[in-house]
């Protein structure tokens, strides 16, 4: 439990040492064990369970149900001011690193999820009530861009599968569609996509244990430039997938429209998977770029997760199916 600081003591400077702990209790954590499982374990253990963030916010979260297999990382983990500071969100820029600034004052609150399409429960979900489905969780994942760079990010979240559940998804439902806000009057929009903002994955991809709806990192929540206030993580493909701000979640028999597909279908596929042998055409997909890291290191078959997720396309040709 975080200790309340004295009333005196500037809420930028209580972040600061809060984020500078955090980081220091993870490498004390990694450097007292020898196997992956046990850092997974001491991660939770001296990481702060519930974080007072810049605005007074809290997010409690509880230890992920071992049934649920998520492999934990012996990885250094990101910093917040990397996390934060360095995006793709084409919403507000194209430039990385002005997201963050451009993205000040976007406002989450009041916010709906519409959860329709083939479901026996469509709901529109007020926010607040969408995140009581279900405990919020620490997950710490790997995350690969697929213009080559990669964070490992300590996201605070719960499985889409819990939603999903809630809505009874008809028998037809194949696929799962996500939309992102699309607001000219408070997001830049600039003429470079087609909006919304559009993703989807395959019914099985969204009901598995990794793929999450985030809503907070390091504790804290969720910050407007990295997609705030709920974004999908699916730690197996590259980053675009991510969808972020999203509105609706919809349930499709058919295979939905994913945007950066859309915009260009023989760079960017619908299954997106993480794969060093299927390089995009403009750039080998073997090496990527830790970011606060100097120089490269070997992209891993599913960005690491093959174990929990190779199944789920066995038979498929990859290169086709990319």
């Amino acid at each position: 439990m975080l200790i309340k600081k004295a009333d005196d003591i500037k809420s930028g400077e209580i972040t600061e040492r809060k984020h500078y702990l955090n980081r220091r209790n993870f490498l004390r954590a990694a450097a007292l064990v020898g196997t992956a499982p046990a850092t997974g374990l001491l991660y939770r253990q001296f990481a702060i369970p519930e974080t007072e963030s810049a605005r007074g916010e809290k997010i409690a979260t509880v230890q992920t149900p071992a049934s649920e297999v998520i492999p934990p990382l012996n990885e250094k983990l990101t910093s917040y001011e990397d996390i934060t500071h360095y995006n793709n969100f084409y919403e507000f820029s194209t430039n990385k690193t002005a997201v963050a600034s451009k993205a000040q004052g976007f406002v989450t609150r009041p916010w709906t999820v519409s959860v329709e399409g083939l479901v026996q429960k469509p709901k529109i979900y007020d926010l607040d009530e969408l995140l009581k489905i279900a405990p919020a969780e620490e997950r710490v994942y790997r995350m690969r861009c697929v213009e080559g760079w990669s964070m490992v990010i300590p996201w605070v979240g719960f499985s889409l599968a819990k939603v999903l559940k809630e809505v009874e998804p008809l028998g037809q439902a194949q696929y799962v569609a996500f939309e992102t806000l699309a607001d000219a009057e408070r997001m830049p929009l600039d003429n470079v996509l087609d909006w919304p903002y559009v993703e989807g994955l395959r019914l099985d991809e969204a009901m598995h244990p990794l793929t999450i709806l985030a809503h907070g990192l390091y504790g804290e929540t969720l910050p407007p430039q990295n997609g705030a206030p709920l974004r999908l993580v699916v730690p197996w493909k590259y980053g675009f997938k991510g969808i972020k701000s999203i509105i609706k979640i919809r349930l499709a028999e058919v295979q939905p429209p994913s945007t950066w597909n859309l915009a260009a279908p023989s760079e960017y596929g619908f299954y997106s998977n993480v794969n060093p042998n299927v390089n995009h055409p403009r750039w080998s997909q073997a090496r990527e770029r830790r970011i606060g890291e100097f120089g490269m290191r070997d992209t891993l078959m599913f960005n690491g997760y093959a174990d929990q997720v190779a199944h789920l396309y066995a038979g498929m040709d990859l290169r086709k199916y990319f």
